[in-house]
């Protein structure tokens, strides 16, 4: 099935992919979107960030939303605003075409009674935080009881940023739910859980296969030096880069502001994402970004977790993620809606083992680029 027709997509919003440049479709939503539109059925996927999967559980969603009904009838849970942000955007591109539908996103930080307010307008779908939504049903300021539809966004990261309670709460009520379609990188033992408790015995079971997980526009490419030398080695790609645009990954927090202070003092337009800023400050750093004011974004994982941020050119990999899953997540920042991106990796001698790890767990090829 090689594009959006022939999976069952309808025609007006296939005209709102179109025009996204989102023409063929990645391997999950190959697998997911014709079971989502059988019917009411439970889905597990594992699937990381970057293979498509907002649209492979969103196509789906829209078409089961009656525009003429302005309740609530889909909700979407997500780890973190800025992915909750990012959903709720992607489903508004891809309604232009359609009768209208309404998403509203909501999540912890802003001024609660403000999205009390929105969520007053008609709305169809909501996208939300578990603790913000679990905070808003308490007022009685949204209304699930007409979900037919629930989606988990990333599930294993809401658990991993302690949500399983919520998350237990929220599944058990919605009570006329007829479809839960859960998507997560990796299939802990409390996602089991998740499963075994809500979702029905015959649910599908789907897994994009390491093979076809990484973006096949990106060029993954290694350098080595010694850790001192990574500033000076950073600055020199940088400067090849000219006026490209890209995201620089840290470990730590600690490394990611001294990192921006020092390409700062360079004379590089750049800032640092991570997790000890505000939430106003997270804001003013990522519209800078997007309004091209700032080259470079320093961040560290769960800071970037569900940016949605296009045209970037490179990542670097300033340091190696913990977890092998961060690298997928990190290099799927570039390499987007068809344009090529690089994937570049500072290591020293000693790290470089990682990399054959990488290249046998995500079937991807590095090369070693010198120090010019």
């Amino acid at each position: 099935m090689s594009d959006f027709a022939a999976l069952g997509v309808g025609k007006n919003l296939i005209k709102g992919l179109t025009e996204l440049g989102i023409i063929t479709p990645t391997e999950i939503q190959r697998e997911v979107i014709p079971l989502l539109l059988e019917g009411n059925v439970d889905l597990v996927a594992q699937a990381q960030t970057g293979t498509g999967k907002t649209a492979a559980y969103g196509l789906p969603l829209l078409h089961r939303i009656d525009p003429s009904k302005t309740y609530v009838q889909g909700l979407i849970l997500c780890p973190t605003r800025e992915l909750g942000q990012q959903v709720a955007k992607q489903l508004f591109k891809f309604t232009k075409y359609t009768e209208k539908i309404f998403t509203e996103a909501v999540y912890g930080g802003p001024n609660i009674e403000k999205q009390i307010s929105a969520l007053r307008r008609p709305t169809q779908i909501v996208v939300a935080t578990p603790g913000r939504l679990i905070d808003l049903v308490n007022r009685e300021a949204v209304d699930l009881a007409q979900v037919k539809t629930v989606i988990l966004d990333e599930a294993d990261e809401m658990l991993s940023m302690g949500f399983k309670q919520e998350l237990h709460q929220i599944l058990d009520m919605l009570e006329v739910v007829e479809c839960k379609w859960l998507f997560s990188a990796t299939i802990p033992q409390a996602i089991k859980q998740i499963v075994n408790q809500h979702l029905s015995e015959d649910a599908y079971k789907i897994e994009v296969s390491g093979s076809n997980v990484v973006n096949r526009d990106i060029e993954h490419q290694y350098l080595i030096c010694e850790e001192h030398e990574k500033l000076n080695v950073l600055l020199r790609f940088l400067s090849d880069e000219k006026e490209s645009r890209g995201i620089v990954f840290c470990k730590t927090r600690s490394t990611a502001r001294k990192l921006a202070k020092q390409l700062i003092a360079k004379n590089i337009a750049a800032d640092a994402i991570h997790g000890d800023l505000k939430q106003i400050e997270r804001d003013k750093v990522m519209r800078a970004f997007r309004n091209e004011n700032l080259q470079i974004l320093v961040a560290t994982d769960l800071a970037a977790r569900g940016l949605d941020i296009e045209a970037l050119n490179f990542v670097v990999h300033y340091q190696l993620p913990d977890k092998d899953e961060y690298y997928t997540h990190r290099s799927g920042r570039t390499g987007r809606a068809g344009k090529e991106g690089v994937s570049l990796c500072l290591v020293t001698t000693s790290e470089k083992q990682k990399l054959f790890h990488y290249e046998k767990l995500l079937r991807i090829s590095f090369i070693q680029i010198r120090q010019g």
